[in-house]
């Protein structure tokens, strides 16, 4: 007869039970290349009967594997090719009816989110670019399970200043057309450099160019899982036990994360792609990066010493899961968004965490600023030299940094725009009030670093 480890039983069910630990979500990734015509029409009545064909049952085995194994599947997400290539083939242009049929899709099938309303940028646009960036504002207050991302550049081809001044008008757009909800569509869209083919996590997903007909990826979370361990040390550790620690956690959420992946991915009948070992963090109390920080020894998020701290976790967090799988993607590390995370939001209210510390954080964290609200009459150009910087960073350092950011219409420094859900809520934060203008209008691209010369 088989005997079972009761303290590695224990510790499981501590995870989950005690400590938050979930599976954030479960993404199918589908090639929406096939469904490509001159017609508009065709092309949704295409991207609806593909779309159904893969994912009709995402939802009820991901339901099963949540009962199967006692494991929480948060959400349950779709990612399709970036719609700006698909919608390009029409002989005229209606991104706005693809977006309406895309979420009539999701609402069908029933998943938390759509992501691939995206555009690659980096380099320049094309039409199809440009009326798809041009229709997100609409596409995004016109749905509800809609997510948009813009790739405006990338550490071979530089920064598009082009495409970032553009995105930042269309951030203003967005909010000011959801302002009766806090500028929700500006929360569903975010601006990158370097993004990912595979990255399961919204509002950035999209199935990438070099990617299989069909993929399952997941994205696991465990911020407090990792605080908890932390806590279990003498408060004298030094930082070799400490690294040590987070990365036998990271081992064991990656090790649950691969498995229930897998397990969806067999019933499913598709390739199982990658985990994203990604600490996802949500407004529950506990569930919190910035907690991770203070059990390190920091009074609070923000202190001196949390870049060093965040860059130690996001790099135990990756050495750990590493040894955990060999199929590791998306974008992997730790995630710091503002209005996701209960300690952040409290760092932020209290004023002792600012958006030049946050930007800081971005040099080593998983992604970049991330759902960060900002007084809602902030100039489009103040929003372009944020993405400008924010892009810079990922450019200089080859990683992913994204930015997304909700200008609150009507609200200031000191106000509070709320989401509810996995969105949570947020301070409106102090932003650089100098002018950005004259540099972010500039036309064209800044060129890309002399390390990106390595063929």
């Amino acid at each position: 007869m088989k005997t079972f480890d009761k303290e590695l039983i224990l510790e499981t069910i501590n995870m989950i039970k005690l400590h938050n630990l979930d599976i954030r979500t479960v993404t199918m990734a589908i090639s929406l290349r096939d469904c490509m015509d001159r017609d508009v029409n065709r092309v949704c009545d295409r991207i609806r009967k593909k779309i159904i064909s893969h994912a009709k049952d995402l939802i009820r085995y991901a339901n099963e594997i949540e009962n199967d194994y006692s494991i929480p599947i948060v959400n349950k997400r779709i990612a399709v090719t970036p719609v700006s290539i698909i919608g390009e083939s029409c002989d005229s242009y209606d991104y706005i009816k693809i977006a309406k049929t895309l979420d009539e899709v999701a609402n069908e099938i029933g998943v938390d989110f759509i992501g691939g309303f995206s555009a690659l940028v980096e380099k320049g646009c094309t039409k199809g670019d440009i009326a798809l960036i041009e229709s997100i504002p609409e596409a995004l207050a016109n749905t509800s399970k809609l997510c948009s991302s813009v790739n405006v550049a990338s550490s071979k081809a530089g920064i598009n200043m082009d495409a970032v001044l553009q995105v930042s008008k269309i951030i203003k757009d967005a909010a000011a057309l959801t302002r009766d909800t806090d500028g929700l569509a500006a929360a569903k869209f975010v601006v990158f450099c370097n993004s990912v083919n595979d990255n399961p996590f919204m509002a950035g997903a999209y199935c990438g160019y070099g990617e299989p007909e069909c993929a399952l990826n997941v994205g696991v979370s465990g911020p407090g899982v990792v605080k908890a361990a932390i806590e279990s040390l003498p408060k004298d550790a030094n930082f070799s036990t400490l690294a040590n620690t987070i990365k036998q956690t990271a081992y064991k959420i990656t090790s649950t994360g691969e498995l229930v992946g897998r397990q969806l991915a067999k019933k499913l009948n598709v390739p199982f792609g990658v985990i994203d070992l990604s600490l996802a963090p949500t407004p529950a109390e506990g569930d919190s990066v910035a907690g991770i920080f203070q059990a390190m020894g920091l009074e609070h998020a923000g202190a001196h010493g949390t870049t060093a701290a965040l860059a130690m976790l996001n790099d135990a967090v990756k050495k750990g899961g590493i040894m955990a799988s060999s199929y590791v993607g998306g974008l992997s590390g730790a995630f710091i968004p503002v209005s996701e995370d209960a300690g952040m939001i409290e760092a932020a209210s209290k004023g002792v965490l600012t958006f030049d510390k946050l930007e800081a954080m971005t040099s080593v964290c998983s992604v970049g600023l991330d759902m960060i609200a900002i007084p809602g009459d902030t100039p489009s150009t103040t929003i372009a030299g944020i993405i400008a910087d924010e892009m810079a960073i990922g450019m200089i350092n080859k990683k992913t940094t994204a930015v997304r950011i909700i200008p609150a219409v009507g609200k200031n420094v000191g106000d509070t725009v709320v989401y509810g859900g996995l969105l949570g809520e947020a301070p409106v934060m102090k932003v650089n009030s100098l002018s950005s203008a004259d540099f972010v209008n500039r036309a064209g691209r800044i060129p890309a670093p002399i390390h990106s010369l390595n063929n």
